[in-house]
């Protein structure tokens, strides 16, 4: 995914609430099959993660993106940002 693409979606999450938070339990099957459930009704979403170390958040992330097949889009501060295109996509990204 080009430069161009991953800051049009960047601009489409800023104002997404998060729809999956990850608590101090971590990443469970459970909290990854719901963000499965979510990427497939949305395509873009917004994760916060309950964890005060960021190289545990991005390795969180890479875990979700690695294990769904999706893209990370932006990490800052608790909040990850996941996309994972549809069959049929909703979101047009840019050329």
């Amino acid at each position: 995914m080009n430069s161009k693409a991953i800051a049009y979606l960047r601009s489409l999450a800023h104002t997404l609430n998060p729809v999956v938070r990850i608590g101090n339990k971590g990443l469970s099957p459970t909290v990854l099959k719901e963000i499965d459930l979510n990427l497939n009704a949305h395509e873009l979403i917004k994760i916060k993660i309950q964890n005060d170390d960021r190289s545990v958040r991005e390795s969180m992330l890479g875990e979700i993106c690695e294990a769904l097949k999706a893209t990370a889009v932006h990490h800052i501060g608790l909040q990850v940002i996941v996309y994972r295109a549809a069959t049929e996509p909703k979101i047009m990204l840019p050329k």
